[in-house]
């Protein structure tokens, strides 16, 4: 009878050993489980979140860039003239160029527009008998002063700062800002 107790504990540890080693062989993966998806999940995560959070840092650089000779433009006529942006990337090609609408108010005053509608950032064109810049897109209308006429655009067109420089006519190249409203 004692031999039988002795080999029924036996047994019992035995299975008690066996169970221990299944429970903690178990833990152990579960835990190579979820440290894999955690390092998977940082290797994916940084690279995602730098890319939203990057504009915040990163603001795209003013260059200063040479339209043409002071001489090229007649006072109170407006003209598209095309430069490249202030950030273009290697691979942009055309792309990297942009255009604005300059006008030469007098002898030595210039103002640049943006030639992007302030709606959906389509192109305006200049109207010159009427003038009017005109968004075919959605029918957004500006004066000649870039101010709303009419239509859906939220804000008058923006105004690129335009210098004279060793009788060249400059605008500072940034970013344009675009409403969706």
């Amino acid at each position: 009878m004692k031999m039988e107790a002795t080999d029924r504990e036996s047994a019992e540890e035995a299975t008690n050993r066996d169970t221990e080693e299944v429970i903690s062989r178990r833990k152990f993966l579960n835990k190579v489980s979820l440290g894999l998806v955690g390092v998977g999940s940082v290797l994916v995560g940084v690279p995602i979140i730098g890319y939203l959070l990057a504009p915040l840092f990163n603001q795209s650089p003013e260059v200063w860039r040479p339209l043409g000779p002071v001489e090229q433009f007649k006072i109170g006529e407006s003209v598209q003239v095309a430069f490249e942006d202030a950030s273009p990337l290697p691979w942009a090609g055309v792309a990297a160029q942009t255009a604005a609408w300059l006008r030469r108010d007098s002898e030595t005053d210039f103002t640049a527009f943006s030639v992007n509608c302030t709606h959906l950032g389509c192109p305006v064109q200049w109207l010159p008998n009427a003038s009017l810049f005109m968004c075919p897109c959605h029918g957004g209308v500006y004066y000649k002063d870039g101010k709303v006429a009419a239509g859906p655009p939220p804000a008058p067109l923006p105004v690129y700062p335009v210098r004279v420089r060793n009788g060249q006519v400059e605008v500072r190249a940034s970013g344009i800002p675009i409403s969706t409203s």
